[in-house]
């Protein structure tokens, strides 16, 4: 058994076919056919049930693969260490950054490590922090950007603490309020990101602990067009402050939620027990010296 059969079947599952796991692998399709078949017979017990073009795991092949992945990571993670001992002339920086936010929060860390170790590698998959937190466990990325709280299994150190706003129609009761409350927002529709993005539990929890459940009307992945149907008068929607006021539109008014106990907390994250590489340590030491007074 080796680590090129192991890496082929995670990629047929993770890419959803065998073409596309020859495309993400740099190779042919017939050659990942065969990295499975070689590893059935290694292992001697089927891992993949072929149903015409598709392809789905057996019990047995649940079970290779959960292991497949964690074995990777730590071939990753001896890689990543073997890189260390030539310190950052090479090697690998493997990011998981959320899809907003970044522009502020990490942009000018990225253009600061690149300026002072050009020869690393920066890796960067863009997603909710659901998923970046999947990435992370699976040892698919060394550090993740994620809100807390975070479980038990992770680490983490600061990035930036902000207040939640609401988003108004202009001509709404509310919108010359300078804040409010959650429960005054109880009786209106609420506009939500897409699932896989913990700033809706945040918000879903915040409203739950002040006793309402709120009615949603919308979910979008893109923060734009969020403003675009408050300011059109669909719903209101929930902020992080900087965020809201990177995205202002005429007609649309900000007012602060008086909700102390509810704030957007980033942070970065990484396996508790884990190996960190040392350009991962890296990043987080820029990191804090890029946020040093920014309230994170």
């Amino acid at each position: 058994m080796e680590l090129r059969t192991l890496r082929a079947l995670v990629e047929v599952v993770r890419q959803g076919g065998f073409s596309p796991a020859a495309e993400a692998l740099f190779t042919t399709q017939p050659n990942v056919s065969k990295a499975v078949r070689r590893l059935e017979d290694d292992l001697g017990v089927p891992l993949l049930e072929r149903i015409g073009h598709q392809s789905r795991l057996t019990d047995a092949g649940r079970i290779v693969y959960r292991r497949a992945r964690r074995m990777l990571a730590e071939g990753d993670d001896l890689l990543a260490e073997l890189d260390e001992l030539r310190g950052l002339q090479r090697g690998r920086l493997r990011l998981g950054l959320p899809l907003f936010g970044s522009s502020v929060l990490f942009a000018p860390v990225f253009a600061l490590f690149r300026s002072r170790y050009p020869g690393v590698e920066i890796s960067l998959v863009e997603h909710g922090s659901k998923r970046l937190e999947e990435l992370l466990r699976a040892g698919e990325v060394d550090l993740a950007a994620s809100l807390l709280p975070v479980p038990e299994e992770f680490e983490w150190q600061d990035v930036r603490a902000e207040p939640l706003v609401a988003l108004l129609p202009g001509g709404h009761v509310l919108a010359e309020r300078g804040s409010l409350p959650l429960p005054e927002l109880a009786h209106e529709p609420f506009i939500l990101f897409e699932e896989g993005f913990l700033l809706n539990q945040l918000i879903l929890d915040a409203c739950s602990r002040r006793g309402f459940r709120p009615s949603v009307v919308a979910r979008s992945g893109q923060i734009d067009f969020i403003v675009s149907l408050v300011k059109a008068g669909l719903g209101v929607a929930v902020l992080p402050r900087f965020m809201a006021e990177q995205r202002r539109q005429e007609g649309v008014r900000h007012v602060l939620l008086d909700e102390p106990d509810t704030v957007w907390h980033m942070a970065l994250l990484w396996r508790r027990g884990g190996y960190l590489p040392h350009a991962a340590r890296v990043w987080l030491e820029l990191a804090r010296e890029a946020h040093a007074g920014t309230g994170g």
